[in-house]
């Protein structure tokens, strides 16, 4: 086989994995695709510099696939362009830091096989922040990260040995906390009101669904479900409001975007780059699969990747500041029509066996 052949067919598999995705099925090998939009934006830019370092256009086949390549490209970078420092920030950085109502958290699947919990307690201590969220959390993980109830005297703890566990500490207070089930009754979720150090009080939601992916979950109905069944609590509850968790789908999904219309959240990626969180272990396999999302209510006080400690996550913090007229300045996405019957027919969706 010809190297022009080898480019040809590659950048074919480049294309149709681009348009996989567009079929918006729940099975995984549609959902999947949608994962390494990045990766696919960089080895389609290394096909077309690799066909005009090697060969001229001189075939109309050599302008179909460059044309085809080229328009896939363009695509690609249209998708990704809301996540890069070039577009415009859609949550606002604060102006004036009022302590009183900030709220820092920390949110870190730790990986349930891993067993540095110290390495996990160092950045923890050396970050400090007001909330912890750590996932995939067992019993060992529950032993280790004990000492944290000694400063982060409001806890929500469920330990699990399924890779869904979830240990949520808080210095501020936690009012009417509740583990829930939302969809799978082995699946948890967490939702509490928070009370802030000015005594305002919001909404925190703390997930972590199922990934679409062979051996854990064939399809993506579960956690459509259960990311849309927390967007429309989110919608009807009108308090200022945080969404945290390892979501398993990556920020610029159709499923993601549907979320954030829905709920009406902002995502603080856009317009500020993509922190990726997984898989630390693999740096050209990496995802913005852990999330945060929040209500008009705040603004954008900082956002950080954190250092890994042997988790295959790394973990995100983000400082917010909830502010009476921040959401004046701010717009809230907005979803239509089709996109709420959408919405609907998701979390009416009877589950695959």
């Amino acid at each position: 086989m010809h190297t022009k052949q080898i480019i040809e067919i590659a950048g074919g598999l480049i294309i149709l994995f681009t348009l996989i995705p567009l079929i918006k099925h729940d099975y995984w090998t549609f959902r999947i695709f949608e994962y390494p939009r990045l990766q696919k934006l960089a080895l389609n830019l290394i096909l077309i510099a690799c066909f005009f370092v090697f060969f001229k256009i001189q075939t109309p086949t050599d302008i179909l696939f460059i044309s085809l390549i080229s328009i896939n490209a363009l695509f690609l970078i249209y998708k990704i362009y809301p996540f890069t420092v070039f577009a415009k920030k859609i949550l606002l950085n604060v102006d004036k830091l009022d302590p009183k109502n900030g709220i820092s958290i920390i949110s870190s699947n730790v990986f349930q096989d891993n067993k540095n919990t110290k390495g996990c307690m160092q950045m923890l201590k050396k970050h400090d922040p007001d909330i912890i969220l750590l996932l995939e959390t067992d019993q060992f993980w529950f032993e280790g990260t004990k000492e944290l109830q000694q400063t982060y005297p409001h806890q929500v703890l469920v330990p699990l040995e399924n890779t869904y566990g979830m240990l949520l500490y808080s210095k501020l207070e936690l009012i009417n906390p509740q583990v829930r089930y939302l969809v799978d009754p082995e699946i948890p979720s967490i939702t509490t009101h928070v009370k802030l150090g000015s005594g305002t009080k919001i909404v925190l939601n703390c997930v972590h669904p199922t990934p679409p992916v062979p051996g854990e979950n064939s399809h993506s109905t579960e956690r459509d479900k259960e990311l849309l069944l927390i967007a429309k609590e989110v919608k009807a509850n009108k308090l200022p409001t945080i969404v945290i968790g390892d979501l398993n789908d990556v920020a610029w999904s159709y499923t993601t975007e549907l979320f954030t219309k829905i709920s009406g959240l902002l995502d603080p990626r856009v317009g500020r780059g993509f922190y990726n969180t997984f898989h630390a272990k693999l740096p050209f396999l990496r995802f913005p699969l852990d999330h945060v999302f929040c209500s008009t209510d705040f603004k954008l006080v900082n956002m950080h990747r954190l250092e890994n400690f042997d988790s295959d996550h790394f973990p995100i913090q983000i400082s917010l500041q909830y502010e009476v007229l921040a959401e004046l300045e701010q717009e809230e996405p907005q979803a239509d029509q089709d996109e709420k019957e959408l919405a609907e027919e998701k979390i009416n969706k009877e589950i695959p066996e």
